[in-house]
Formats: C-alpha cells, sequence, structure tokens
C-alpha cells in the first residue's frame, strides 16, 4: 500500500501511549528521537496488507491500534494463521535481524494505525542499545516457543481440542470487550478461526454449534462470549 496524505498521521514515540506495551517500552530520550525522525505512520482499513511472504523487509512494523493477522500460504492455497499481532506488537523484525525474506504475509483484520521504522534506523538503536538488543532476544525465543508448543498442538491435539485451546488463547490475550462484558475483544471470520486451528471452515461452524449447546460459548456475530472458561480449558485437554 502507498502512503497517501489522507491515511497518513502523526505520531511521536515519546507521547505514544501504546508504546507501554511495546518492545520500545524502556527507550530513553534519544532512542525514541531517532525512531520518529524517519519513521511514518499509516491508517489501514481492514483487508489491506502490510507484507507478503518471499519479500525482503525494509524496515519494523509496529501496531498502535487495531490487528493484524500473520499467515502462511500453504501448497493447496489455504491459509495457516500463525498469530494476530495486538497493540504494542512489532511485525517483521526477526526476518529483518536474520537478513532472510518475510516467512509469512501480513493483513489487517480491522481498521488500524501502524507505524513503520526504517531498518537503517531499528538497526541503530539495536546495535548502540545492548539491552534494547538483549529484550528483543528474549522476544525472538519466546516466539519460537509459542510456535513450537502450537505445532505440538496441531499435531497431538483433536480439533475439537485445538478450538477450545484457541478460544481460550483468544480471551486471555485480547481482554474483553468492555467492563463486564464476556466478549471477546475480536472479531473474526469462521475462515480465519478455522486457519488459526487449523481445519476446515464447515469443521469450525460445526464445533462452535457444539460448544453453543453445551453452554460453553454463545455468539454474537463474529464475536464469541465466554460463558463457561473452566468447561473450556477441560475441552481443550490442558492439563490432560
Amino acid at each position: 500500500m502507498s502512503p497517501t496524505k489522507s491515511n497518513q498521521i502523526s505520531l511521536q514515540c515519546a507521547f505514544c501511549k501504546t508504546r507501554e506495551n511495546s518492545h520500545f517500552s524502556d527507550l530513553p530520550q534519544d532512542d525514541l528521537e531517532v525512531l520518529s525522525s524517519h519513521k511514518s505512520c499509516i491508517t489501514y482499513k481492514k483487508g489491506q496488507n502490510l507484507f507478503y511472504e518471499g519479500t525482503r523487509p525494509m524496515g519494523v512494523f509496529c501496531i498502535n491500534y487495531g490487528k493484524v493477522k500473520v499467515y502462511k500460504m500453504g501448497s493447496n492455497g489455504k491459509e495457516q494463521i500463525l498469530f494476530i499481532a495486538k497493540p504494542g506488537d512489532f511485525l517483521g523484525y526477526r526476518s529483518l535481524l536474520s537478513e532472510e525474506f518475510y516467512g509469512a504475509s501480513a493483513t489487517v483484520l480491522e481498521q488500524a494505525a501502524i507505524c513503520f521504522v526504517p531498518k537503517s534506523d531499528f538497526l541503530k538503536i539495536l546495535n548502540s542499545n545492548p539491552s534494547f538488543f538483549q529484550k528483543l532476544m528474549k522476544a525472538v525465543c519466546h516466539e519460537l516457543g509459542v510456535m513450537e508448543e502450537k505445532l505440538a498442538q496441531l499435531a497431538q491435539k483433536s480439533v475439537r481440542e485445538r478450538l477450545a485451546a484457541t478460544i481460550i488463547m483468544l480471551k486471555e490475550t485480547y481482554g474483553m470487550e468492555g467492563d463486564g462484558s464476556e466478549l471477546i475483544d475480536i472479531a473474526l471470520s469462521r475462515e480465519d478461526l478455522a486457519n488459526i486451528v487449523g481445519t476446515a471452515t464447515e469443521t469450525v461452524i460445526r464445533l462452535l454449534s457444539e460448544f453453543k449447546s453445551d453452554g460453553l460459548i454463545a455468539l454474537e456475530g463474529k464475536k464469541i462470549k465466554v460463558i463457561d472458561s473452566q468447561r473450556l480449558v477441560h475441552e481443550a485437554d490442558f492439563y490432560g
């Protein structure tokens, strides 16, 4: 997507509230000024792409608000969603650090504002700030561990267990929509949900209906309301 005057916004890193939840949270003022000097912040609509698998990273993306799905495309043309990025998350830095092409694609799930920091500025901060470098390496290791756990789940758990685990993950990661609400604060199409679980859309629709009949969840459009968290945990076989 090419930036235009209509979708560029002014957002200084030093005054960004989302920064508190990002890897940039502890950066000193000098580094924040480097970040802000050449970065762009753009608003995106649902369905717009940030980057494509197999292309070369030119910098890193930091989500100010909104959500982004990161996915790989299978040989059968079906998406496998690796994770859903939320405000404060970085995208693209692992490929940039390893000097490899993007290993996945990223598409905006809901209206978002996303900052792009050029490679040169990002590496300048990384090379001059040892604590930031260490923080980023820990994040890389954590993400690899999460991916390994997901692969194990795909291999060992049934589709029903994986769907229950995914609903719990969405609840814990994205929280509830407002105080006192049980609605998970993310709207996913049934196809996207199936692409996270790793199954057919029809199977997810059937299992959601079963979960609803069993009193585990309720459905409000594309959003899921958690009714019985303990039974969902049991369905996910977390303790099996």
